[in-house]
């Protein structure tokens, strides 16, 4: 759940060899990265139902300049097996596509290849490596996952807030409603969370849902929704709502119609000019 658009005003940094199978995964994780300027909706799919394919490929786009070229396509190998189809279905003819019977066996799979990012590389690379193998952890042992993440959760750094998401999440899919809430209010009040805080803040709305906090969910949706519709770029005009932005605007409606009447969206700009787009 590597969601993620890169952090904005990011340094750029020299170009590095890439070899065909980096450029493979580069593409795939271009097309992902948006996931983190905030698709909160998707993020419970995934490893163990817990983080969405795109999050982990926009994790490692958001990395993949901090590490050398060996660890990057080592990471980025990784990756490909812990995206690999589970099917019982035969691989076609010809096909060198590596598939899985069960969702363990590729956990355990892709485990075994991050812990050879740990062994070869260490290091940052290594500490990248460690929160995906939590992550798959909780496929094939949850409660070892789970201790795998609290320990990485610990510190500021982007492996530490990237595991408190993660072990929020499980929280939440465990019914551990109260310890998720205070995990993700900890993520909502930092500077840089790395995940989108409009992302952080949908799945804190929905523990509010489950704790039975009606009002403090439908605040929290509301101001997603209400914050983005009033966005605007540089030059005044209205930027689009992301789709979390969007999903936090339908719940308002759902949980309460008349406040709902607040959130104001811009029709989207006309390609062809003229009046904008009609959204009725």
């Amino acid at each position: 759940m590597e969601h993620v658009a890169t952090a904005p005003n990011e340094p750029k940094e020299k170009i590095q060899y890439k070899d065909p199978f980096q450029s493979k995964i580069g593409e795939k994780v271009e097309s992902a990265g948006q996931i983190f300027v905030g698709k909160g909706r998707t993020i419970m799919y995934g490893v163990a139902g817990l983080v969405v394919l795109a999050i982990l490929i926009g994790i490692f786009y958001q990395w993949n300049r901090r590490t050398t070229g060996a660890a990057q396509a080592a990471l980025g190998k990784a990756i490909e097996i812990s995206q690999s189809r589970v099917t019982d279905a035969p691989v076609p003819a010809g096909s060198n596509e590596k598939t899985y019977k069960t969702e363990k066996e590729r956990a355990d799979a892709a485990i075994a290849a991050f812990q050879d990012v740990v062994d070869k590389f260490g290091g940052a690379a290594g500490e990248k490596a460690k929160y995906f193998i939590a992550v798959n952890r909780l496929t094939s042992d949850r409660a070892a996952g789970i201790l795998e993440l609290e320990g990485l959760a610990k510190g500021s750094s982007d492996v530490a807030k990237l595991s408190k998401f993660a072990l929020a999440q499980t929280k939440a899919e465990d019914g551990k409603f109260d310890e998720a809430a205070a995990l993700y209010q900890e993520l909502a009040a930092m500077p840089d969370p790395i995940i989108a805080k409009e992302t952080i803040n949908f799945q804190l709305a929905k523990v509010y849902e489950k704790q039975g906090k009606k009002q403090e969910a439908i605040d929290l949706y509301y101001n997603i929704a209400k914050t983005a519709s009033d966005a605007k770029d540089a030059d005044g005009k209205a930027i689009p709502m992301s789709e979390t932005a969007r999903d936090a605007k339908d719940k308002v409606t759902e949980l309460d119609p008349e406040k709902a009447k607040g959130i104001t969206e811009a029709p989207p700009t006309n390609p062809f000019g003229g009046a904008p787009i009609s959204l009725q």
